[in-house]
């Protein structure tokens, strides 16, 4: 049995007579403690899918399951870490977990509460800014508090909608390594998405590619099979790597130039429609 899966899951949006059909028999696996990685192109459908993961969206047909019973609305056991940190800016790093710590166990007293959020203040090295402020802090240290609320609320699935998207490149770097090893130390059933390939060879278990949109659907999965812990230095001389990147990049160009060319098809197949002459009216 999976831990959390997708089963013939279709999604559109728009009347009957408008409709956009976002994804289409969307089947997903993922066993418990899988880091899998989901990617795509903008406007393939990636948040929606998010949406649907965290209980958000209920799909038109087809089924969201966690542990084989439907997800029908979100809760604290599944876990979302946003591209844009959604930090209440009066609050301090403290103040931020502390709201959904509370929420997750409201039963903890005072001091199992307060232990348990410097937990996760340490967990991603941010007990010196624990009194500070969004505005005080920078990109990486405020993805850094949006990941220590997720975590604090020890959820079934942590669900990351490309997440270090918004990040320089070595802020992202230093991230996807705490996160790999925050994932090594406190084991959760992961499902990143992004649109990285060198990001999702380097962190996840399994890549899925998500087809472009209208109609967008999850493809066969590329294995990772590299050896962890995986040392970002010698990936790029690592032949297996190299091979496994290209091939994803590969596909993935296939799957954006066919789709740019059913849209070119289309286009041409519509009729010419003559604008209408009021003036002899």
């Amino acid at each position: 049995m999976a831990h959390i899966e997708l089963s013939d899951v279709n999604v559109g949006f728009g009347p009957d007579t408008n409709r956009t059909e976002v994804l289409s028999n969307v089947s997903l696996k993922v066993e418990e403690n899988e880091f899998i990685a989901v990617i795509g192109f903008s406007g393939s459908g990636k948040s929606t899918l998010v949406s649907v993961l965290s209980g958000l969206l209920r799909p038109d047909t087809g089924a969201a399951l966690l542990r084989n019973k439907e997800i029908t609305k979100p809760g604290p056991h599944l876990g979302i870490v946003f591209q844009n940190y959604s930090l209440l800016p009066w609050l301090t790093v403290y103040g931020n977990i502390e709201l959904a710590v509370k929420q997750a166990f409201p039963k903890y007293t005072s001091k199992e509460r307060s232990e348990h959020i410097a937990h996760y203040i340490e967990m991603v090295k941010l007990t010196p800014a624990r009194d500070k402020r969004p505005s005080e802090l920078s990109g990486g240290m405020r993805q850094r508090v949006s990941l220590a609320r997720t975590l604090s609320m020890q959820p079934d699935v942590l669900i990351m909608d490309e997440p270090l998207s918004a990040l320089d490149a070595l802020t992202r770097a230093d991230l996807q390594d705490e996160i790999i090893r925050i994932w090594n130390e406190d084991k959760r059933t992961v499902i990143m998405i992004t649109n990285d390939v060198d990001e999702a060879v380097l962190m996840a278990d399994k890549i899925v590619p998500l087809t472009t949109g209208p109609n967008a659907t999850l493809a066969d999965p590329f294995i990772v099979d590299l050896e962890r812990p995986r040392d970002r230095t010698s990936l790029n001389t690592n032949p297996h790597f190299k091979k496994l990147r290209n091939e994803i990049i590969h596909y993935m160009t296939h799957i954006n130039a066919e789709a740019k060319k059913l849209r070119v098809n289309a286009s041409i197949e519509m009729p010419d429609i003559q604008p209408i002459d009021f003036s002899a009216a």
